[in-house]
């Protein structure tokens, strides 16, 4: 059983985006994968790696789209996207210095900021998109 599922529940019915969720919801999986078989640094700092790249490619497929559509809750969004790569950009530094930073706390954190987001604040933006045409 992955460590995080995708659900109906994350759906926001904006297919580029679903598609990008899911992506995020394996990258999180293989880091829990990673975490939990002890694998080198080497693989888990790819891993990690390709979590920072993919997050930071995906937000801006989201604001793009709230940007282009005049979504009213654009700034709330980029705010929550902010809080994220921040903490994201700490963790990055704090594994680059050699600390052991990828654990079941920061696994945790992850699965419940994504499962959140993807079922409260990216729903709201995607029945707004969805009004607009946008699937």
């Amino acid at each position: 059983m992955p460590f995080i599922e995708w659900t109906e529940q994350n759906k926001t019915n904006v297919k580029k985006c679903d598609d990008q969720h899911k992506k995020l919801f394996d990258i999180v999986n293989n880091l829990y994968d990673g975490m939990k078989s002890g694998q080198g640094r080497t693989v888990m700092g790819n891993v990690l790696n390709e979590l920072i790249d993919y997050t930071v490619y995906h937000f801006k497929t989201e604001e793009d789209l709230m940007k282009k559509y005049s979504y009213p809750g654009l700034l709330l969004h980029i705010k929550e996207h902010e809080n994220l790569m921040k903490k994201a950009g700490e963790l990055k530094q704090r594994f680059d210095r050699g600390e052991s930073v990828i654990s079941v706390e920061v696994m945790e954190f992850l699965k419940e900021w994504l499962t959140k987001h993807t079922s409260g604040s990216d729903k709201k933006y995607g029945q707004f998109l969805n009004g607009k045409g946008v699937f």
